[in-house]
Parts: structure tokens; sequence; C-alpha cells
């Protein structure tokens, strides 16, 4: 990871992409901006018994940012976090060219059949549209 300033750490659902990011963006000193994109709504929503929509659904986005925030502690990291939502590789690279990233990491897994058939693969995606280099780790 020689030379990079700035790194994008997209997270998925595992912690395990985080903490490894972390880990390689330490041994450098570099900048870390963790993005977490989750799909846009596209549905109705039940409403029933609900007083207020957005603490319903800040509520769940501040469970998702703070989990990165203390696994970003627990590795001694201070980062910078950002909730997105949208196109998710699109706005994976969005957010990377925003903050001026050199690098973006991001974790891959097995993907059914069908997923890729139907050309569901977010790291390919992003790998396509990014113009800075992206490093995919297991997960």
């Amino acid at each position: 990871m020689k030379g990079y300033r700035k790194v994008l750490i997209a997270v998925n659902g595992s912690h395990e992409v985080l903490e490894h990011g972390l880990k390689l963006a330490q041994d450098e000193r570099t900048w870390v901006t963790v993005v977490k994109v989750i799909p846009p709504f596209e549905g109705d929503l039940n409403l029933t018994g609900i007083k207020n929509i957005e603490d319903v659904l800040n509520g769940e986005a501040g469970k998702i940012m703070a989990g990165i925030k203390e696994t970003a502690k627990a590795e001694g990291a201070l980062i910078k976090t950002r909730l997105e939502e949208g196109d998710i590789p699109q706005k994976i690279v969005e957010v990377a060219e925003e903050e001026n990233c050199d690098i973006i990491i991001m974790g891959a897994h097995k993907q059914s059949f069908i997923k890729k058939l139907l050309g569901l693969n977010v790291v390919e995606k992003v790998i396509s549209l990014a113009t800075c280099p992206v490093l995919v780790v297991g997960a």
C-alpha cells in the first residue's frame, strides 16, 4: 500500500472488511473514510403503530454507523464515516471521488450462480467504474 494518502473502505455486512482495511491503512498512516451504502427504498412502508418514521429509519443507520465506529475504536483508528443511499457501486465510486481517495478497499464474498447471471456483482461494477485502484479482500 505504499504511496496512498487517502483510503476509502466500503463496508458491506461484514466487519472483517473494515478490520482488514484499517490494518492496511494504519501501516501507511493514511486518512481513512469508511462508507456504507444502502440501496434506495423502493416499495410501500407499513406504518402501523409508528409515530415518527425518521426515528425508525435513522435508528437503523445509527446502529450501522455505531458498529463501524466501535470497530475503528477497537483497532485504534480515527476515521471519517459516511452513510449513503443509492446505487451501491455508483455511490462507492462517487464517495471515493468526492473524498479524493487514492484507493478503494472492499470485500468480496462468494456469490450464487443467480447473482452472477443477473450481473449483481458489486465488486466488478466498482472496479469498472473507479478511476483509482480497488483492493479486494476476502470477507
